[in-house]
């Protein structure tokens, strides 16, 4: 039977998409011994087992961009991200675990796991996955938006970054629906 493990990453910022991740883990030749929930892990860890996940694994990333949360909120957003993930595997799995309380609306059998990330392997390696692409975007964003240090918060309404938009206003990868852009 094939398990897929969804997770998801960025429901929290107030900047940049919401990331999704879908992994299917080999039946064998992997080390799930390694494998924690993203944030109980290095960034040098994550970014080294996400190297072997991407190496060994099958899986695929989806998105839902700051505009789409906007449109429809982020639990949708964070769905739809899911959702493109899964269905962007090279072939369905027989079964999907997810992170959380709630399932894409895929044509697979579906399972919320609470605090899946903490126990299934496939859900952490989705963890890792969905973590290390968001942040690498938002090292991305702070290149071209350098005012507000992406690089640094990911996005997240750190002190810091909520002072710099209160100084420059929101970006274009701002999510205008979440409230705390505008407060002080």
């Amino acid at each position: 039977m094939k398990i897929c493990g969804v997770d998801e990453a960025g429901r929290g910022p107030l900047a940049g998409p919401v990331v999704a991740a879908a992994v299917i883990l080999p039946s064998d030749r992997f080390p799930i011994e390694r494998l924690k929930d993203s944030k109980a892990l290095s960034d040098k860890e994550r970014r080294s087992l996400c190297a072997l996940i991407k190496d060994r694994a099958f899986w695929c990333i989806g998105e839902a961009s700051p505009e789409e949360i906007d449109a429809i909120n982020i639990l949708r957003a964070s769905l739809l991200a899911m959702k493109r993930a899964v269905e962007g595997l090279p072939f369905l799995p027989d079964r999907v675990l997810v992170d959380g309380l709630f399932v894409p609306d895929v044509n697979v059998s579906c399972e919320a796991i609470v605090g899946g990330d903490t126990k299934i392997p496939e859900i952490m390696a989705a963890s890792i996955l969905a973590k290390t692409y968001r942040d690498d975007l938002m090292i991305q964003w702070g290149r071209v938006y350098p005012q507000y240090g992406f690089e640094h918060h990911k996005g997240y309404p750190t002190k810091a970054h909520r002072a710099a938009l209160m100084k420059w206003g929101p970006s274009p990868i701002h999510r205008r629906s979440f409230r705390l852009i505008y407060a002080s």
